[in-house]
């Protein structure tokens, strides 16, 4: 990719596949545009995509549009390579299925101390990259975890959450993006596990390599939970209201961070059960009404309001191109 600089802070999204992974990205930077309209957004996709974005004619939302090579239109072809991609000085990456809910001002302040970083916890759980039904019981007894952290001369392992990484310093940014390939490639010999054996996963995640390589470079992730001031909260139907165009959002946010580990659990009544038993113990149930910057729909059983969403800001471009 060129070296050429389009201005000091930006954004940036990536799209590649099926037409409707950059409508996706087309919602999500709509909603970035309602808080920050000074800041441009680039976007890094095929040139299909490409072709498509002219015929809409909207280079008021992405000031800049590059064309994403073959061999980096996927997960870990991008976010493993993303010294290539830095059309700023310094660059905000951000998924496509996430919408914003606030202005983004304070975030880049309190980006601006790190060279890069990546939203994350500092210790990762057990199910991070390693197996997520009962076999991560056998990674705990035969200590997997701690074999693969001495393996390769690491003291600790954060837990990462990729939607969004912010990357100002290009060497380090580099040094992050070869040390997680070369983490990936010698994946036989951690316990981490392959995201394509599982059901439904047609693309090798990123996210175990990136927080092996940030331990090993010693690069601090940006907390992921921060209660009022959280970069991005994960979409749950039970935790967020919110209306149709995602204007107006509040999400539930339980200071505990057990307590409100529970919201990924798929059965309803259980979730509800574990978090009124457990908020018997004074400080666990307390709960914050919270607004992220963004609201992340990672979730594969709790994307339909973002993808009704994304149809009908779609849509409107379409009626707004005739």
């Amino acid at each position: 990719m060129q070296k050429q600089k389009y201005g000091i802070e930006g954004y940036v999204y990536v799209s590649y596949g099926k037409t409707k992974y950059l409508q996706h990205a087309i919602a999500s930077a709509i909603t970035l545009k309602r808080y920050d309209k000074k800041r441009p957004i680039a976007i890094v996709c095929p040139p299909k995509h490409l072709e498509v974005l002219a015929d809409l004619n909207i280079a008021h939302l992405f000031a800049v549009q590059l064309s994403l090579p073959p061999q980096h239109a996927s997960i870990v072809g991008f976010k493993h390579h993303l010294h290539q991609f830095m059309p700023f000085q310094k660059n905000i990456f951000i998924d496509s299925d996430i919408v914003w809910c606030k202005n983004p001002d304070a975030l880049w302040l309190a980006f601006e101390p790190f060279p890069f970083t990546i939203t994350g916890t500092q210790i990762a759980d057990n199910f991070f990259g390693a197996p997520k039904g009962i076999g991560v019981i056998k990674d705990i007894l035969l200590r997997k975890r701690q074999k693969t952290l001495q393996r390769f001369g690491l003291t600790y392992l954060s837990r990462v959450q990729s939607g969004v990484i912010y990357a100002r310093e290009e060497e380090v940014t580099k040094k992050v993006s070869q040390l997680a390939q070369l983490m990936l490639s010698e994946i036989d010999q951690t316990h981490f596990q392959s995201r394509l054996k599982e059901k439904g996963r047609n693309m090798e995640s990123c996210e175990w390599s990136l927080a092996m390589a940030m331990s090993k470079l010693n690069i601090a992730v940006y907390p992921w939970f921060q209660g009022q001031t959280s970069v991005q909260l994960d979409y749950i139907a039970n935790y967020t209201q919110h209306d149709a165009d995602f204007k107006e959002v509040s999400c539930t946010y339980y200071a505990d961070e057990l307590v409100y580990s529970l919201r990924g659990l798929k059965i309803d009544w259980l979730q509800k059960l574990l978090t009124k038993i457990l908020s018997v113990i004074p400080g666990k149930g307390d709960v914050l009404k919270v607004k992220p910057y963004c609201l992340h729909f990672g979730w594969l059983h709790e994307k339909q309001p973002f993808l009704d969403f994304a149809d009908r800001m779609w849509e409107e471009v379409l009626q707004n191109k005739k």
